[in-house]
This record gives C-alpha cells, structure tokens and sequence, in this order.
C-alpha cells in the first residue's frame, strides 16, 4: 500500500507540474502581447507554439525527474524545495529552447527573447508556488492526524529523546513514533514510550509494525554495528536514516593533500577564507546599513518604549566573545530590569523568567531586542550571520567540557545562525548547538547565508524557545 501510494503521489506530483508548467506557458504568451515594454509584432496565435509548448513542458519534467523532484521528501525546507525548482527550470528551460531552436522551423522571428524571458520566470514562480500549496496543505493534514506513518527510533539515548523531540514539535512531518528499540535501556518504557525489543528483533518488529521509517540514534555505535541494524531492514519496505555523530557532523570536508610529497587527509578545512571573507563582509555591510537605516523610526519608537516602561538605559552593553576568542561589547535593547544579575550572578534567560519587563517580554518573544547588534556587524565586529555570541564566563565553562567548542570562534559571530533557525536557542544541550555552529564554520557558502536569513524571519514569527 505504501509503494502504491507512492506511485499515485509521484504520478500526481508529475501532472500537477505539467499543467503548471503549461499554464506558465500559455500566461507567458499573452503577457507578451500586452507588454509595453517592446511592442509586439507579428506574433502568430497561439497554436502555432504549442510544438515549443510541448517541447517545455517535457523538458522541465524530464529535468524535474532526473533532479528527484518528484521523489517528495519530508522536511525539506521551502527554501531549499525553491532552490531547487529554480536551478531545474533553468535547465528545463535551455534545454527546451536548444530543442525548438533545432526541432521547431520558422519561429526564429517570431519567438521573442522577451516572451522566453516570461516563460522561464513564470515557470518559477508557477512551479514554486505549486510545490508550496501543496506540501502547506500535506502539512496541515499530517498535523490533524491524517497520513501518520508509524517510525521507530534505534536507541533509548540521549540522541534518541532529542529525535523524539523534533518529531514531536514537527507534526506536519506525519510521523508517530511508536517506541525504541534499544539492548541497554533499564525499564519497559522510555520517554513515556514503549522499548518494543532489542536490536537483534529489529527486522520483524518493522514487518510486524508495518514501520515506514527508522531513525538510528546511536551515535557512539560503530560502523559494523550501523551496517548490522541496516542490513536486519535491508528487506523491508522502510526508509532508514542515521543521526551522525559529533565528528561525521563536523568533518564534511574531507580533503586530500600532501606535504612535501607526504598524503595527509585534511578535515578541518575553513569555508570562509579569500575572496569568501571579503564577499561576507561586503554583503554585511550593505544589509545592516540597510536595515539600520530603513527601519531607523522603528527602531527609535521601540527604544523609547523600553526607556519609559522602566528604570535604566534603552541599550544595553553586554560583553561578548567573538572572532578568535577575542571580547567585544554587544548592543542590544534592554529587555531585563537594571541589576538583574545582581543576585544571581551570570546565567542564561529561561522560560518565563520574572528578571524581564513586560516591553522585554514583548522584544525577546520575538528576537527584536538583538536588532540593535546591527551595529555590531555595520563597525565589523560581527556578521548578520554567524555562532551565537556568548558572554565570557560561559566560553571559558564550554571551553573546558565541550570537544572543538573554541573552533567556532574562527568566524565572527552572528545575529542569527544556523542552530537558532533549526530550533537549538534556549535551554538546549550547547554539545549540539556546537555541533551545528562548527558546521556552519566548515562549509558557509553565500547562498547558505541567505537561507539562514530567511528562515530567521519565520522563527522570529513562531518565537519558539525564545525568552
């Protein structure tokens, strides 16, 4: 049934774009006629481009199937689903006007360059827009309790409450987590779940379950040991993932070089060097001039919100660590009562945390009161986006019981990351925030950025551990 149903959602998938892709066509023909732009002439009726439509509407599919658009996945972000159509109907694109080009005799006149230009950007838009209805409305449905698939999770760990966790806070992903199977695990139950056996039972607790998918949370296990829990479901029908450890997370650019002669395989490669760093700092500083002086009425008004809500400065100047571990004073609105630490000492916000002022409250819920660190990143002390900042006292604690942590002071720090916009803000475990940050340190690229920027907005929206 689940390869059945599969099939109708791949098939459905494929005609949906069809008709879209069409549309776009068709849209783009009549556009042209209507431009002013470069007034059209002699443009013959329509049916005379159905050859070049057919032409587009194949390649654009045939492009979509070879980049495994029709092979939906779960969790991918619109962003990344956007990129990806873009990048497929450009292909699409060029190589339907190649084909009529050869294929297609007399239109070399009457095919106008402008009337390309709409369908290749109409293609986009219709297509993006398309996926976006669609998997929103998957979504909706999955978290109303339609279309759950059961999921199994291998290993009653830490790594495995933190998987349940994600599936829990993701119910537009349609996934119920039946229980574990782990061979350690004390008690019959494990965050309120069921240990459905050991991993020996694997296979047959999959068939007898009719389980969809596998999560291997099992991050110390070996490699032997990963390939046995894969081969037990080799013969199932269910997909079968693994949560990497600290160092497969870490090493993804893996390189091989030498030294005078000597092979040496490199894993602590740096994206951002050269021309990479000057390109950052470039997009750095237009954005947050931009932003500074855009919103700067904003900006004020909230100011002057939080200096007459309360006692003390509207800014508050808090020291930070950034690039190579060195302090730098960090702006942001003050969101807390004057002497807040008094008592207290250094330690993180929590949840409902009565140290905050009700215009606190408002800014924390949604990430504003670090908007004036725009002036952070504008004097070149950080970049819009790079690993959270933290205060000195708790680099020099992380530094001593957390592998690698000072490795994410080799890029300045940021506004907005790649662990806040995949929900690793607030009380989280800082091994896995680090782990997300050196990532990011290891393989930025500019487009990278740019998602991260996007994705704040929308966890700005949802506010989501953000106190």
């Amino acid at each position: 049934m689940r390869k059945q149903g599969t099939w109708v959602a791949m098939l459905s998938a494929m005609i949906t774009d069809a008709i879209l892709a069409a549309t776009a066509f068709v849209c783009a023909y009549y556009l042209r006629l209507a431009t002013d732009i470069i007034p059209a002439v002699d443009v013959p009726p329509l049916e005379t481009y159905y050859g070049p439509l057919l032409i587009q509407v194949g390649s654009i599919a045939l492009v979509f199937f070879f980049s495994r658009l029709y092979h939906v996945k779960r969790g991918i972000s619109l962003i990344d689903l956007a990129y990806r159509i873009f990048v497929a109907v450009s292909v699409g694109t060029a190589i339907a006007t190649a084909l009529t080009a050869f294929t297609v005799k007399g239109l070399e006149i009457v095919y106008p360059r402008l009337m390309l230009a709409y369908v290749w950007l109409l293609s986009i838009t219709f297509l993006v827009a398309g996926r976006v209805i669609i998997t929103v409305i998957l979504g909706s449905l999955r978290a109303r309790g339609r279309m759950k698939e059961p999921m199994i999770i291998v290993g009653a760990t830490d790594i495995g409450r933190l998987v349940l966790s994600k599936v829990q806070q993701s119910p537009h992903l349609g996934y119920r987590v039946v229980g574990f199977v782990d061979d350690h695990a004390a008690g019959p139950t494990f965050e309120g779940l069921p240990l459905l056996g050991q991993i020996a039972d694997l296979g047959d607790i999959v068939t007898e379950g009719q389980i969809a998918e596998v999560i291997i949370a099992l991050p110390q296990a070996t490699r032997r040991e990963i390939l046995g829990i894969v081969s037990s479901c080799s013969d199932k029908n269910v997909s079968v993932r693994v949560y990497p450890d600290l160092f497969q997370i870490m090493a993804t650019e893996v390189s091989i070089g030498d030294l005078n002669g000597l092979p040496l395989v490199s894993i602590r490669d740096v994206a951002l060097r050269g021309w990479r760093l000057t390109l950052k700092r470039a997009v750095d500083m237009v954005f947050s001039a931009a932003v500074l002086i855009m919103f700067a009425p904003a900006f004020l008004f909230l100011a002057l919100l939080v200096k007459l809500e309360s006692r003390g400065p509207a800014l508050y100047i808090q020291e930070r660590v950034g690039l190579d571990g060195k302090p730098f004073p960090a702006v942001k609105y003050r969101s807390m009562r004057q002497d807040a630490e008094k008592e207290t000492g250094p330690v993180w916000a929590t949840a409902d945390d009565p140290r905050r002022t009700r215009m606190g409250t408002f800014l924390r819920r949604f990430s504003l009161d670090e908007v004036p660190q725009f002036i952070n990143v504008l004097m070149g002390q950080m970049s819009v986006v790079g690993p959270r900042p933290e205060r000195p006292v708790f680099v020099e604690e992380f530094s001593q019981r957390v592998p690698r942590y000072m490795e994410r002071h080799r890029e300045k720090a940021g506004i907005t990351g790649w662990a806040q916009v995949n929900g690793l803000r607030g009380d989280v475990p800082i091994e896995d925030r680090t782990a997300y940050d050196i990532w990011y340190v290891e393989n930025w690229t500019l487009g990278l950025d740019f998602k991260i920027m996007l994705k704040t907005l929308y966890e700005m929206i949802r506010g989501e551990n953000a106190y």
